[in-house]
């Protein structure tokens, strides 16, 4: 610490004295610019004396000049008078006079010119000094003008930095003090550490001589006492009967139990996946009910028609696996055998994405090829053609990592256990990388989806299958998007070491040496049950009288408990009839959805006579004597009573049947409020169930609670409680599943709902743009 600190201060001077160096150029910088600007003071003090002589000399030649124009003046006065005077005496004066006169004249003249023409010059010279005064004048102003700026911008800075000097010194002053001070206490931590690190060091000896001497007594008893190290031979060594991990085995059965739930979820997005893709095939882009489609797509929908043999033994060999994973084994990559079957049905749905690639991506280009594909839908089949291969290629890698984790199994040489760590971590990017992918595939299908919708040519089936992939894709992505926050969340649960591992060495278990034991754990469990002695029948009567009073207060929790037990196997019970009750609803939603599909060919036409008020009494016979659907004739039968359509056509005929003249306003209100309160019960029943589910797992923990102080309080108890505490233990975990369970058919309904919702707003909009069209066409007949 004190070497740093000098180093710190050392840094901070050097800093101060380049701080400094560049103040003394700055200063020196200020001072010339100083002298310039006084030289150029000077110069103008200078430029205004020599321009005042100047003016000077401009007065006098003024002066001068007007002399000179009034000289002239009176010259041409007197030459007037001269040439007046010379007419009336022409005859009295001879030849001599005149010529005298003459050559007078001429003189003058002549001294006139030359007077005139150094006026001029000295006109001129006057007009080109005055202009060049100014313009050094006008540049001397502007040169000072620019000097007094930079003049004025050098003092802030220099002022500027003559404070933030000072402040820097200030600071490393103050800085310079408490590392002063800083400095002292560090040696002084120092000096303490110093005797402390020799104390330390004779504590040490102190061990090491404790230790050695320990040691040396430990490998006598060794030597003298142990026949044979049971850890030397690694094949002798796996055979130990390790601690049993409760915990880690909980813990495994936990994880296998969530994975088991997933793999679930997955099996069903893919098979809705590949079936909606084999009926999109049927109809796009030739319907097989039209006309033949290419041999090419007849090939492909073959080989989808045979996705479930492929894809349900996934959740098969995931099923076996979790039930050999049980609180009694001990569970290690090298005991988990059905992981290989796992890894075997995987393979075969590997092998099934890599049989049909070829052909979904011939099937994409032949769509491109289609009359009915523009520009925008081929770059979004080109964009899913991609997304196709990536989801292939990415399936491939997590094969090869599954299967890199079920060699230990069978063969535990081909995996060193050093290698778990990467092969784990390696998995969960791949996962993270099928949710990317699937991500990209749904996100360019919606694209795709929109863009067929905008076709003039699209037909209600091909509507209906691209919603269907839709919601298979948005399934597969949130199922992916699980898996892969679920094994990042336990990836430190599959690196860290396992629940057994060979004693007193690193070597490797053999799968044959983990059946054997297993064996022995089984024969060592049944030995220390057999070496229990009874206790004696014979206790004190204080002692029976409390043992009386326990074996009474634990017989009222027991009660209690199967109490409590029977009310949650009713709530299961009633929690199993709500879900078939939301099945059903979720079964007529869906026919009610297609029904309604059907009729809005008719609604065109119903609507036009609703609007025109004068509805013909044949179409109200035909809408009137409408089919029922055998979920409503089983109602009718069940109730006695008939069963009112709570479609939107129902509706309309309703009030068209109630009141001849229906006004549209408060037909369409009625349409929206019917809606409105469907969405509201939906809504909350499905809070109830919500509230019902929470209330269950409130009393499941208190069972749990109450189970765990139960356990603790019968531990003296016979061989029935015991297995009555398992039976508890297992009816917990069934609820555990149950509660899993219907909170993922709670979360499937709500999904289902809110496609239900965005359903019903898309028939709204139909229904409103054919009200529109109606309105249109009706103002145009008229018009006409």
């Amino acid at each position: 610490m004190a070497a740093d600190l000098q180093a710190k201060y050392q840094k901070l001077a050097q800093e101060y004295s380049k701080l400094r160096a560049q103040n003394q150029v700055l200063k020196k910088a200020v001072v010339d610019e100083q002298a310039s600007s006084t030289t150029l003071k000077d110069q103008l003090k200078m430029k205004d004396q020599s321009l005042r002589k100047v003016e000077q000399e401009m007065d006098s030649l003024t002066f001068r000049n007007q002399q000179l124009a009034k000289r002239v003046e009176l010259l041409q006065e007197e030459l007037s008078v001269c040439d007046t005077k010379g007419k009336k005496n022409k005859h009295k004066i001879g030849d001599s006079p005149s010529q005298h006169n003459h050559q007078h004249q001429s003189v003058i003249n002549e001294d006139l010119q030359k007077k005139i023409e150094e006026n001029e010059r000295l006109h001129i010279q006057y007009a080109e000094a005055d202009e060049r005064h100014r313009l050094l004048e006008n540049q001397l102003r502007e040169r000072l003008d620019v000097l007094e700026k930079e003049t004025a911008q050098h003092q802030a800075i220099v002022d500027g930095l003559t404070q933030k000097y000072m402040e820097t010194i200030e600071r490393l002053q103050n800085d310079k003090a408490r590392l002063e001070v800083k400095c002292q206490t560090l040696e002084r931590e120092a000096k303490d550490c110093r005797f402390r690190t020799e104390e330390c060091q004779q504590q040490l000896k102190k061990f090491h001589i404790d230790l050695s001497s320990r040691l040396e007594q430990a490998t006598s008893i060794i030597q003298e006492k142990v026949p044979f190290n049971d850890t030397e031979n690694e094949d002798y060594n796996t055979l130990t009967v390790p601690p049993h991990n409760r915990r880690h085995q909980l813990k495994a059965r936990d994880v296998a139990g969530q994975a088991f739930v997933f793999i679930q979820d997955l099996v069903a997005a893919l098979l809705n996946f590949h079936s909606y893709t084999e009926q999109r095939v049927q109809i796009f882009p030739i319907d097989s009910a039209i006309d033949a489609i290419s041999p090419l797509n007849q090939k492909f929908s073959q080989y989808l028609h045979e996705n479930a043999a492929y894809v349900r033994p996934l959740e098969e060999g995931m099923l076996q696996l979790f039930e050999t994973i049980t609180e009694e084994t001990v569970t290690t990559l090298e005991t988990t055998s059905k992981l290989t079957g796992f890894s075997d049905h995987f393979t075969s749905y590997t092998c099934f994405l890599q049989k049909i690639l070829p052909y979904h991506l011939k099937s994409l280009e032949e769509e491109c090829d289609s009359s009915l594909c523009t520009k925008a839908l081929k770059a979004k089949n080109m964009e899913i053609y991609g997304d196709v291969k990536k989801i292939s290629l990415v399936f491939e890698k997590i094969q090869n990592y599954i299967n890199l984790l079920a060699l230990p199994s069978t063969k535990p040489q081909a995996l060193p256990p050093a290698n778990y760590n990467a092969v784990f971590t390696q998995l969960a990017a791949c996962l993270h990388g099928l949710q990317d992918v699937t991500k990209d595939l749904s996100k360019h299908y919606t694209q795709k989806a929109a863009l067929e919708q905008e076709l003039p040519t699209l037909t209600q089936k091909l509507k209906t299958t691209n919603e269907c992939i839709l919601s298979s894709l948005v399934s597969l992505t949130n199922v992916t998007g699980k898996i892969a926050t679920f094994f990042s969340n336990n990836l430190d649960f599959f690196t860290a070491s396992t629940g057994y591992r060979p004693r007193g060495g690193a070597g490797t278990m053999n799968p044959l040496h983990a059946e054997c034991m297993l064996q022995y754990k089984k024969s060592a469990a049944s030995y220390v049950q057999l070496l229990r002695k009874p206790r004696p029948e014979s206790v004190p009567y204080e002692e029976a009288l409390a043992n009386q009073r326990v074996l009474l207060s634990s017989a009222e929790s027991r009660e209690g408990l199967a109490l409590q037990v029977q009310q949650s196997q009713e709530k299961i019970a009633k929690l199993d009839q709500e879900k078939e009750h939301w099945m059903l609803e979720a079964q007529l939603a869906k026919i009610k959805l297609e029904k309604e599909n059907q009729r809005v060919s008719d609604l065109e036409s119903q609507l036009i006579g609703v609007i025109s008020r004068q509805p013909s009494p044949i179409l109200q016979e035909n809408l009137s004597i409408q089919p029922k659907t055998p979920e409503e004739e089983e109602v009718e039968r069940n109730t006695g009573q008939p069963v009112r359509s709570e479609s939107l056509i129902g509706i309309l005929l309703s009030t068209t049947n109630s009141d001849e003249v229906p006004d549209e306003e408060c037909r369409e209100q009625l349409i929206k409020n019917h809606y409105m309160a469907r969405v509201a019960d939906l809504t909350s029943q499905l809070q109830v169930a919500d509230s019902k589910a929470v209330h269950f797992y409130a009393e499941c923990r208190a069972l749990a609670k109450r189970l765990t102080l139960a356990e603790k309080s019968r531990e003296s108890l016979t061989k029935g409680m015991k297995d009555a505490n398992q039976n508890i233990s297992h009816l917990q975990d069934e609820l555990t599943t149950t509660k899993r369970s219907y909170e993922d058919q709670l979360s499937m309904m709500s999904d289902h709902l809110c496609s239900m919702n965005e359903t019903l707003t898309k028939q709204r909009e139909e229904i409103d743009t054919l009200k529109l069209v109606n309105k249109g066409n009706s103002k145009k007949n008229k018009t006409r």
